[in-house]
């Protein structure tokens, strides 16, 4: 199956750049790992947030369809990793969506989490909380992403996060403040419950239901086991600020010689996806701009460039070898020569060996190539650590999660990582034609019947 088109277009079209500081603070990052490793287990994670996690309500509207309470708390994450989340992400805020009048003895609520760029709860409220409730009589609590609406920090350009570690902070907050309200929702005498999102925001919501400690419905919407095919192969991957982050990498010995021995995600795709990505490529992450996504990526045939053996050796001199741990996360035949000088600045030594301009460019652009995907598997490192699901627990019932994928989603490639029935057995996916963008324009009722199913399904396996 090919990649849409329009979801190729659609990228193209914008000409915002992510994570424009770069990886962020490697303290934080350290931080954000050892946190992991306590929300990827779920007894640990369950004790974080207690049942009477307190919780807020602001105000209470009567609308003509419904009734609209809004509603905040302190993000529990602020107490674990204190200074990790922006001032004006630490309060997080609420919508909750209900009806005027519910059908029968059950009053059933689904969480819906926010997708790249889904700011407030217009879009949420508009396209699924009203259709639930007029479809099916089931509530809508919209919870607002830290970096997003309210809780946008001041410096951030719309949507786009300014640090790779910033995506963790949101994916480690939303865990724990959806336990928040999952607990404050059974307070209230609310059930069945249930989570969802489209995207980014179903992928959150897959983190979150790994910690709740009982079956509960779960409908991802157009995400997948990582997010880390998202920023190194699809089509997201052209809008990232590459520069910079081969950049810090390579100027901060901190990442690969403390950061990369604290990554513990060795699942089958991580290794496979590493040794073939590191030959397959492009010389440059500038010409993914150019690179063919419905191409066979990763060709094992693929052969490395010949250079000097005194250029090998002046520049391995300028930078260490790789760690015995770095090797482990990521290729055996990892091309040997670091040659940050060459890349970053000019190196004295290698004009000796260079004495033809031209010859010492090509050079230079066959250096730079290995630095950046040196670079690119540190990024699918870091991905896989903090949003591969199988670094979370199963499900407590998988039979309850219904998956919703585009045939051609550009956005989210499956190619090359574990399958969700393979870490989740016994989960439901549902495959629609098209890609990323035309299911989250036109396939919203199809979205909206999965999570009709899934709480259906709850009810006939669990209900008294």
């Amino acid at each position: 199956m090919g990649l849409s088109k329009l979801d190729v277009l659609y990228r193209r079209l914008l000409l915002t750049k992510l994570f424009i500081q770069g990886w962020g603070k490697p303290e934080d990052l350290k931080r954000i790992f050892e946190f992991r490793k306590i929300i990827g287990n779920r007894e640990k994670c369950q004790k974080l947030v207690s049942r009477d996690y307190p919780v807020f309500t602001d105000k209470v509207e009567e609308q003509s369809d419904c009734k609209i309470l809004n509603g905040h708390f302190i993000s529990p994450l602020a107490h674990y990793i204190p200074g990790v989340l922006p001032t004006e992400s630490i309060v997080a805020r609420f919508q909750f969506i209900m009806p005027k009048k519910w059908n029968g003895n059950y009053r059933p609520v689904c969480i819906h989490l926010a997708g790249t760029g889904d700011h407030y709860y217009w879009r949420r409220r508009t396209l699924m909380a009203r259709p639930m409730i007029k479809e099916a009589c089931i509530a809508s609590l919209l919870l607002e992403n830290p970096y997003y609406g309210y809780r946008k920090p001041k410096d951030q350009l719309r949507s786009c996060l300014k640090n790779v570690s910033d995506l963790f902070v949101m994916g480690g907050a939303l865990v724990l403040e959806s336990a928040v309200l999952l607990h404050w929702l059974e307070r209230e005498g609310y059930g069945p419950l249930g989570m969802t999102g489209i995207s980014m925001g179903g992928h959150m919501a897959s983190l979150a239901v790994t910690n709740w400690p009982k079956p509960l419905p779960l409908i991802p919407c157009l995400s997948w086991s990582t997010a880390s095919g998202v920023f190194t192969t699809g089509v997201l991957s052209k809008a990232v600020n590459w520069r910079e982050l081969d950049k810090q990498y390579y100027t901060q010995t901190v990442y690969e010689e403390e950061i990369i021995q604290m990554l513990e995600y060795c699942g089958t795709d991580s290794f496979k996806m590493g040794q073939d990505f590191v030959k397959n490529a492009p010389n440059s992450v500038d010409s993914l701009n150019d690179l063919d996504l419905s191409s066979q990526l990763f060709d094992l045939n693929a052969t490395h460039e010949i250079v000097p053996k005194e250029a090998i050796h002046c520049l391995s001199t300028s930078k260490s070898t790789v760690s015995a741990s770095s090797e482990r996360l990521l290729l055996q035949d990892t091309p040997k020569i670091q040659c940050m000088n060459q890349t970053f600045s000019t190196s004295s030594c290698s004009s000796n060996y260079f004495p033809n301009q031209q010859e010492h460019q090509l050079y230079g652009e066959r250096n730079r190539g290995a630095l950046q995907r040196e670079s690119l598997r540190f990024m699918k490192g870091v991905m896989d650590e903090c949003t591969h699901v199988a670094n979370f627990s199963v499900p407590v019932d998988p039979n309850l999660i219904i998956v919703v994928q585009a045939k051609e989603d550009a956005y989210v490639p499956r190619t090359g990582v574990r399958s969700l029935q393979e870490i989740w057995p016994g989960c439901e996916i549902r495959y629609l034609n098209g890609g990323h963008i035309s299911a989250y324009l036109f396939k919203q009722g199809v979205f909206r019947q999965a999570i009709y199913d899934a709480f259906e399904r709850f009810l006939q396996k669990y209900a008294l």
